[in-house]
């Protein structure tokens, strides 16, 4: 493992390089008007590899927000007579000039939160597939004709949108976070009021001015960006305004149950995709090779700041030493951590400060209780003055006490532990209250159901790291939160059903 020392990035300088500049907006986007806060406050974002200002945000609030919500509901009268054909069409522009324009949505994602230009390149394409993805599925949102049980009349199920959205993003994947839900709702026929992560905005802001020039009506597509400080409140907002008829949430699970509480005082519908703390298992017929190269791509994707990532990691006693080699070599050989933008690096800063400061603290706590660090473990130094950069860490010999294996660490801290038996990993790997991903490592295909059948999780990966596209059903269970998001399923959570019984 090695860093990119000596190559200095102005964040400034980099954003200047963006091709097309109206991508860059300041100001929420409301009614199909770039508006400011009626406060007339503003909030800075930052590029958190040299912590250098790059852009300041309308901070709205609730007042603003509600000023939002009922513009989208007044666009939701007639977006919602629209065809499925004509959503469908709208739909298909938004996906083309996003595509269109992925270079500059990439570099201004790398300059908020981070990762590495191929990631996020990578991340802008993968938000454009949830947007082709439910282009098509707007057509196939059908309804049933059911047999009456009574003669001399007909019974049939009705798909009809909820209604106004209010949707809540994370900071982690900020434009594929924004167009997995909004591209159901807006398929659905819902309109929405998004409230993208305040350490992210641009790209959400960047969607909007793509969204405009495809020719989403006014009021269909609604942003309000706040600060840190006004985000309790409009939360609030969101989840107690009775003309916000569903909500949809990604973040952790604490912040989940408070929305769904707030949401309960007016029975929203919601989704809420919610923290995990995946295991990931390699038992001893696993190619040992395919599990360490997954292993990096499954742990250290988005330098560990994404709710599916491996938090977990257990090696069948048999093959444990020979495994921790590979993966320690394997690490050492692939990741170069620097700014994201700078040629050559694979491994970007953390986004957030106080995420550093917790994987500091779970590592601590785990060498305390004696763990040991076989790679990493430090703030490397050189990079950038105060960026919240973090090795990629690798651990072994670490206790099921400590909290990096009861909590979700959200960062690059990789432990991995010895097991003996698959009843024994399979109860380690369930002890937990929440469900999101689970992955496992075998050739044993009675070994494949069996485990994949046990793992109490929402979705499961069989010989592979990676588990998310448009078609697959992504959400959990437990207190990994409910509902489903993409694949056929994903535009289920927009659509309230009817029944009606005809007598003729």
């Amino acid at each position: 493992m090695s860093a990119a020392r000596g190559i200095k990035v102005s964040s400034l300088g980099e954003l200047a390089k963006i091709r097309d500049q109206t991508l860059v907006r300041s100001e929420a986007y409301v009614g199909g008007e770039w508006v400011a806060a009626s406060s007339g406050s503003t909030f800075d974002v930052a590029d958190p590899a040299t912590l250098e200002v790059i852009g300041s945000v309308t901070d709205m609030g609730a007042s603003d927000v509600q000023r939002a919500v009922g513009v989208a509901s007044e666009a939701f009268v007639t977006w919602k007579q629209t065809t499925a054909k004509q959503r469908s069409a709208l739909m298909r522009k938004w996906l083309d000039l996003i595509v269109a324009n992925k270079d500059d949505l990439a570099r201004l994602l790398t300059l908020e939160c981070g990762k590495p230009l191929a990631e996020a390149t990578g991340e802008v394409l993968y938000a454009a597939s949830f947007v082709e993805w439910f282009s098509e599925e707007a057509k196939r949102a059908d309804g049933d004709v059911l047999q009456s049980p009574v003669g001399g009349s007909r019974a049939i199920v009705m798909k009809q949108p909820v209604g106004v959205v209010g949707i809540i993003t994370p900071y982690n994947f900020p434009s594929a976070m924004i167009t997995r839900k909004v591209g159901a709702a807006l398929a659905a026929g819902c309109t929405v009021v998004v409230r993208p992560a305040h350490e992210t905005p641009l790209s959400a802001l960047a969607l909007c001015e793509l969204a405009e020039r495809a020719g989403i009506p006014r009021g269909v597509l609604n942003v309000v960006t706040c600060s840190a400080t006004n985000t309790p409140e409009i939360g609030r907002e969101l989840t107690t305004n009775p003309l916000v008829r569903k909500v949809s949430f990604t973040g952790s699970t604490p912040v989940g149950k408070l929305l769904m509480s707030q949401a309960s005082s007016t029975m929203k519908k919601i989704s809420m995709e919610l923290g995990g703390n995946a295991p990931f298992i390699v038992f001893e017929d696993a190619d040992l090779a395919v599990a360490a190269e997954q292993l990096i791509a499954c742990k250290f994707r988005n330098s560990g700041q994404t709710c599916v990532c491996a938090n977990r990691v257990y090696v069948h006693e048999s093959v444990y030493d020979s495994f921790v080699d590979r993966f320690v070599a394997l690490v050492g050989q692939k990741l170069r951590v620097g700014h994201g933008l700078a040629e050559g690096t694979t491994f970007g800063p953390m986004i957030t400060e106080r995420g550093a400061v917790k994987t500091e603290d779970h590592l601590r706590r785990a060498v305390e209780a004696g763990a040991r660090v076989v790679l990493g473990g430090r703030r490397p130094e050189g990079l950038a003055v105060g960026g919240h950069f973090f090795e990629p860490t690798v651990l072994v010999d670490v206790s099921d006490d400590v909290p990096m294996s009861c909590e979700e660490t959200f960062g690059p801290l990789c432990p991995i532990y010895k097991f003996s038996s698959e009843e024994e990993v399979l109860r380690r790997a369930n002890n937990v209250a929440v469900g999101l991903a689970g992955y496992f490592f075998s050739r044993d295909i009675g070994r494949v159901f069996r485990v994949a059948e046990a793992l109490e999780v929402g979705m499961v990966g069989v010989n592979t790291g990676i588990i998310g596209s448009e078609v697959s059903p992504f959400g959990g269970v437990k207190e990994s939160g409910v509902g489903r998001e993409g694949s056929r399923y994903g535009i289920d959570e927009y659509l309230n059903i009817k029944a009606v019984n005809i007598a003729l």
